[in-house]
């Protein structure tokens, strides 16, 4: 009786690359899966930092209620040239509102303003001394950040657009909306309106952004 060998096959190379070819199609396929079933969290909106120094022209516009006026008129406007250099700014106006060439400058504590009709005025706020001068009413201490495209730290509800951008802001009495042109990050007109119907609108160039 003839004995019977057991004949033991070593895997060749081919066999073995097989193999490993369907362990990888396996892997890269859950792979896929998990890839598929996964949540894909949008980007946190990273808001725009206050520009600490900017150089801005353009016009800006004001309106008030009639029964608020005390210069006979019921609105004026200006071009302005506005250099800010971290809370200083100084602010040329021509054609200001009724009262010729101005100058405001804000020194961080006291704000001083001269035109040839008002002589040289001075308060604690930029927002006292443009009232005293002009009888207008301006959120100006809020303008260094919204000129920046961000909410003032005082303000309330900003909302923006699906590019992260702000388009509107509350602060006080005063509810700000801004446009953009194209896809710039910075505004390039902010209108604000007060709930007792004064209004400011101001168009922006930024000269070194």
């Amino acid at each position: 009786m003839s004995s019977l060998k057991k004949t033991h096959h070593k895997p060749t190379k081919l066999a073995t690359f097989a193999a490993l070819t369907a362990a990888l199609a396996i892997t890269s396929g859950c792979q896929s899966l998990q890839g598929a079933n996964a949540t894909t969290k949008p980007a946190p909106i990273v808001q725009p930092q206050k520009l600490a120094n900017f150089n801005i022209t353009g016009k800006i516009g004001v309106t008030m209620p009639s029964n608020a006026a005390n210069t006979g008129t019921q609105g004026g406007s200006a071009f302005y040239a506005w250099g800010q250099q971290n809370d200083r700014f100084a602010i040329e106006l021509i054609g200001a509102l009724g009262i010729g060439k101005t100058n405001i400058e804000y020194d961080g504590q006291t704000a001083t303003l001269v035109s040839e009709k008002t002589g040289t005025l001075t308060a604690d706020n930029p927002e006292t001394l443009l009232q005293k001068a002009t009888g207008w009413q301006a959120p100006i201490s809020q303008m260094p950040y919204w000129i920046s495209g961000r909410p003032a730290p005082s303000d309330s509800s900003p909302q923006t657009d699906a590019q992260g951008r702000l388009i509107s802001s509350v602060n006080g009495p005063w509810t700000a909306s801004f446009t953009y042109k194209g896809n710039d990050k910075l505004p390039n007109k902010i209108s604000a309106l007060q709930q007792q119907g004064h209004k400011v609108v101001m168009t922006i160039d930024h000269q070194n952004k």
